[in-house]
């Protein structure tokens, strides 16, 4: 479906020479099957920009290129100034993910999974308690951080989830589908988490869900059938035009789904 919508003229935030992340000509194939193909974007310091596209667009795909998860067919990813590819580690040691599923450890306690996750950053000494304690007064888990993981609700694992992705202090954060399966409270939460991220540092958060998008970014980046169609548009836009209600239903699916058309359930062969 062609769009007819104008995108707005861009920020002084979105110059790219200002860019902590920039990927280019992003590829992905499976088999004869094209996940994502030739997508460039810059995320900058300072802004919250919002991957929206209806289950099956190649967000989850494209997070997993940018983070350094799934190996693209072709194109590149910089980060702060290393190439993904080339310099792997450092390129890494500035991003922060979480994935749509958290990478949680349920029989450990918040505050010494943190803990471990500081120290796998290659955080030490006093370093880990300062940014322990920092992430937990960000993420509110106060409350909770003697508590097993396992026993936690689930907007107080994707708190975790975000604890564990910024805990390093990285200069871009990414994040797949934060807000699936969080009540509207936990969702508010959320998108105030992510607002306070993006005062310092490069948010990027894949949505299928329109209002989520809007109500969270200072621009939106739009896929369809794993294209990049703009990112440009501003939450001001008359995005209800592209989809006609479709991605502002919650639903009960699970973001860009791994197995909703994404390929994503078949492409963890192709990571590195």
């Amino acid at each position: 479906m062609t769009s007819d919508i104008e995108p707005t003229s861009p920020s002084p935030k979105s110059e790219q020479a200002d860019a902590v992340l920039q990927a280019t000509t992003l590829s992905c194939r499976y088999g004869d099957q094209i996940l994502v193909s030739k997508l460039s974007l810059s995320l900058n310091r300072g802004e919250v920009v919002g991957l929206l596209g209806l289950n099956g667009a190649g967000k989850s795909t494209t997070m997993r290129m940018l983070c350094g998860v799934l190996l693209p067919d072709s194109g590149t990813v910089r980060v702060n100034g290393f190439c993904l590819s080339e310099s792997p580690l450092q390129a890494r040691a500035h991003i922060g993910f979480l994935p749509d599923q958290p990478p949680l450890y349920n029989e450990m306690r918040v505050a010494e999974y943190l803990k471990l996750t500081a120290r796998l950053r290659k955080l030490t000494g006093a370093a880990v308690q300062r940014r322990l304690a920092a992430v937990i007064e960000q993420c509110a888990l106060g409350e909770v951080q003697r508590k097993l993981i396992g026993n936690l609700s689930k907007g107080f694992k994707q708190r975790v989830g975000l604890a564990q992705a910024i805990i390093h202090e990285p200069a871009v954060v990414l994040l797949d589908e934060p807000g699936n399966g969080l009540d509207p409270q936990q969702q508010e939460s959320m998108r105030s988490l992510i607002r306070s991220l993006g005062e310092q540092q490069a948010v990027l958060f894949s949505t299928h869900v329109l209002s989520e998008a809007k109500a969270s970014c200072d621009r939106i980046a739009l896929m369809r059938d794993g294209e990049l169609e703009t990112d440009q548009l501003s939450p001001n836009d008359n995005l209800d035009a592209l989809f006609h209600g479709e991605s502002d239903s919650d639903g009960d699916g699970d973001g860009d789904g791994d197995g909703d058309g994404d390929g994503d359930s078949d492409s963890d062969s192709k990571s590195g």
